[in-house]
């Protein structure tokens, strides 16, 4: 994977681009480059990798925020008893079928993010959202607009929707939503349900809670297509909302709480979704995938695997999808990392989560300085460390070196059911230049949880399997899907 800002004619929608041939590159080069020049040479880069990790440290920030306001709101029996009060009135009475979303990179606006068009409202209009596995609620930026920022394409306008309506402060389902803090007091029954989502430092929602209609394309499993119109989908209708969406009109939650959209559209599509991430060297005729609703071709799959989501844990938060590692592995043999690191603690914290919205993977300390130094001790031999680009560590000078002569060792992940994701080199390494590779990998604070960000991800078919408690993955050319 080769990591530029600038375009070129073999460039993808991710904003990486291929390594043109050059026939005169064929032969080993003569000299390794001195450091100062590959300093010089990979400058332009670093503005867009330190971009990224800015985007994806306010992630955390978010998902952590998001973690500990959790804590502090979780009240479960009153929150089961609502949710199994809750149906989707509108839903049309059909056999489960499949819905097939074309996912857009966000690279070319900047961010490590994907985005889904939806069509929201009657008539239905089209908006363009951030997936979110780290998020339950669903919001459009709406007018009135008393502080909004920047998008692409027009505001969400409830008034010009025959289907909207707004959720009262007697409503039940109101109990779901987080309310401002301090809370706000309903003067009356009537009044619409308020809500407040803050997602770290700079970004937050607030609003009203609403329905709202929402037109789906569902592929049945006879084959047909036909579109279908979702009422009452809960929402969030963000009058005030401030962060880095990178042009968005809002979010949509594919989070395991009860307001997220694949929990909302389970009884049409089932309970499970599913995307595959093409590789950043794809051309831009080639797209990512998500689909709700049963996948039988990956199903069918001879290398799927599955591990178990972690239930159960009394602190934990239920939007988040947890898994349970056992060790990591580098070049096949596994680490000396302590167990302990990777469990939830009887506060909630720690673990390990998989997440759309987050670009690169993050292993929370001492497991991250434990991984860095075992992929620097199996390639310092061979390639000299480059100790000086900004944000990633190590990075390694490979000038002087025949590119098929070049090996990378492979990072895998054993869970504790024994089920092992082995990623290739390429998931796990970023080339900033011809001549310059960087591990793809960062650490968090020790009482943090690890994150598996979505670079690692890529060209895997993902299944999130909710009923049954489970995440499923198989390597997958997802450029043919």
């Amino acid at each position: 994977m080769r990591f530029s800002s600038a375009s070129s004619s073999t460039s993808n929608d991710c904003g990486f681009s291929s390594k043109e041939h050059d026939p005169s590159k064929e032969h080993t080069r003569e000299s390794v480059k001195p450091q100062s020049r590959i300093k010089q040479e990979t400058k332009r880069t670093t503005h867009s990798v330190v971009d990224l990790q800015i985007q994806d440290l306010t992630r955390i920030q978010t998902l952590h925020a998001r973690f500990n306001k959790s804590k502090k709101q979780k009240n479960e029996k009153v929150r089961k008893k609502i949710t199994s009060d809750i149906s989707l009135v509108g839903a049309p009475e059909v056999s489960p079928g499949k819905l097939i979303a074309t996912l857009e990179s966000g690279m070319t606006l900047g961010s490590g993010e994907y985005f889904m068009d939806v069509l929201v409202g009657t008539p239905p209009k089209h908006f363009s959202l951030i997936l979110d596995t780290g998020s339950d609620l669903n919001w459009l930026q709406c007018l009135p607009c008393y502080d909004c920022f920047h998008q692409n394409g027009m505001f969400y306008d409830p008034k010009t929707s025959a289907s909207f309506k707004n959720i009262t402060c007697n409503d039940p389902r109101c109990s779901l939503i987080s309310s401002p803090d301090p809370p706000v007091q309903c003067e009356s029954d009537n009044q619409s349900c308020p809500y407040f989502y803050w997602y770290g430092d700079r970004s937050n929602t607030t609003g009203d809670f609403a329905v709202e209609t929402f037109t789906v394309n569902l592929t049945t499993t006879e084959g047909g297509s036909s579109e279908y119109k979702v009422g009452n989908m809960m929402f969030g209708c963000g009058h005030w909302n401030r962060g880095l969406f990178s042009g968005a009109s809002g979010l949509l939650g594919l989070g395991r709480g009860p307001l997220s959209f694949s929990s909302q559209l389970q009884s049409l599509y089932g309970h499970s979704f599913s995307y595959c991430l093409v590789d950043r060297n794809s051309n831009t005729n080639v797209s990512s995938k998500l689909i709700f609703g049963e996948d039988k071709d990956l199903l069918n799959h001879t290398n799927l695997n599955f591990t178990s989501f972690v239930n159960g844990k009394e602190n934990s938060v239920e939007t988040f999808y947890y898994i349970q590692i056992k060790s990591i592995l580098v070049g096949g043999k596994a680490l000396d990392i302590p167990e302990e690191t990777w469990n939830i603690s009887s506060d909630g914290d720690g673990g390990t989560i998989i997440d759309s919205g987050t670009t690169l993977s993050y292993f929370a300390e001492p497991a991250y300085e434990i991984i860095k130094n075992k992929f620097a001790e199996k390639m310092k031999e061979n390639y000299p460390i480059f100790r000086d680009f900004p944000v990633l560590d190590p990075c390694f000078n490979v000038s002087g070196i025949e590119e098929n002569n070049i090996h990378l060792p492979e990072l895998g992940i054993a869970f504790v059911d024994g089920t092992v994701w082995n990623f290739p080199a390429e998931n796990s390494f970023i080339w900033l230049s011809e001549d310059l590779v960087c591990l793809a990998i960062l650490g968090t604070p020790k009482s943090t949880f690890s994150i598996i960000g979505n670079y690692q991800q890529q060209n895997f078919h993902i299944l999130y399997d909710t009923k049954r408690s489970r995440l499923g993955f198989t390597p997958t050319k997802c450029a043919d899907i």
